[in-house]
């Protein structure tokens, strides 16, 4: 029988479970085996990770006594929750989406408590609303007090962790390195002259980002360090730059000057596309923690714990043909 320590990953077909999946598998000699959970063990993702030796294994987080069972026998779990997860219209009506993961992420630590689960890696976020002035009437509110709701939604949700007793370390995600190849988020676009600029609408806040393979290396790095984690919270970034910065690098990638442009929160939120509001409450957030956020980052660990850490630069020489712009 195998003497590996397995490590329950919940949603191991996105990007953050899938990233750890696969950080373990590329580690034959770790003492670890991935047992990747999904709600579709059919899906070509999970054959996937079940090609790299990954045992695939169906829950669902709306479903505990489900994940209970997919805990049991692991010696860790890693739990992210999907605010964007398309809901049915039954759902949509029963409850919002920040409920929704809260119910999620409480019946994942009961899980895991009940499964002797003995180290728990939740994927959560900073919350947001100590930034925003008391009596603020021009930043929004939603789901009954959140700002951000797929951010303040998750810090709430810490409390079932730290509740359940079990031990925990709490990863915080930063802006992706993705978002900015995608003009839809924070990516370069051209504008009427055909020229790229990039306006992501953080000023001139310097902002924390990584390449989204990064949180699932450092996610295996904290379980190899092993329980000496608990109770620690873990911001990861690869660099933190002003969104010049951000330009500058991609015109190095591109050959092919970015300009930027630095508008900040309240051109979002004038914008008036669906969903702006809130985009433009976490443009707020950026702009307002900047130095909190910085203070997060602990890079010395980072480096400890995924020693392959890549800065935005070094992301960006890896990925030409990600780099087509039209």
């Amino acid at each position: 029988m195998s003497d590996r320590k397995i490590i329950a990953v919940v949603g191991a077909t996105g990007a953050q479970g899938g990233g750890l999946v696969r950080a373990i598998s590329a580690d034959p000699s770790g003492g670890f085996s991935a047992r990747a959970l999904t709600r579709d063990a059919g899906s070509e993702r999970a054959k996937e990770l079940a090609a790299l030796g990954a045992e695939v294994v169906e829950a669902d987080l709306d479903d505990e006594t489900a994940l209970r069972g997919a805990f049991d026998g692991a010696h860790g779990a890693f739990v992210v929750t999907n605010f964007w997860e398309p809901r049915t219209e039954e759902d949509q009506r029963r409850r919002s989406a920040s409920q929704r993961e809260l119910s999620q992420a409480a019946n994942a630590a009961r899980a895991a408590k009940e499964a002797g689960t003995r180290h728990v890696i939740w994927s959560t976020l900073p919350d947001t609303r100590p930034y925003f002035p008391a009596g603020d009437q021009q930043a929004a509110t939603f789901d009954g007090g959140y700002k951000v709701p797929h951010a303040d939604g998750k810090a709430e949700a810490n409390r079932f962790f730290a509740e359940s007793g079990v031990p925990t370390t709490y990863l915080q995600a930063n802006v992706y390195y993705e978002a900015f190849l995608d003009p839809s988020l924070f990516g370069p676009r051209r504008d009427e002259q055909g020229r790229l600029v990039l306006a992501p609408g953080f000023a001139d806040a310097r902002v924390a980002a990584h390449a989204a393979e990064d949180l699932g290396r450092t996610a295996y790095g904290i379980f190899r360090k092993g329980e000496a984690m608990a109770g620690r919270a873990v911001s990861v970034a690869g660099s933190i730059l002003t969104g010049a910065q951000y330009a500058e690098a991609l015109t190095k990638a591109l050959g092919e000057p970015v300009a930027y442009l630095p508008t900040g929160p309240d051109t979002v939120r004038a914008a008036g596309f669906p969903g702006a509001e809130e985009v433009a409450n976490m443009l707020a957030y950026f702009v307002a923690a900047e130095s909190d956020i910085a203070r997060l980052v602990d890079e010395d660990l980072l480096h400890e714990l995924n020693p392959r850490l890549q800065s935005f630069d070094t992301w960006l020489r890896g990925r030409p043909a990600d780099l087509t712009i039209r």
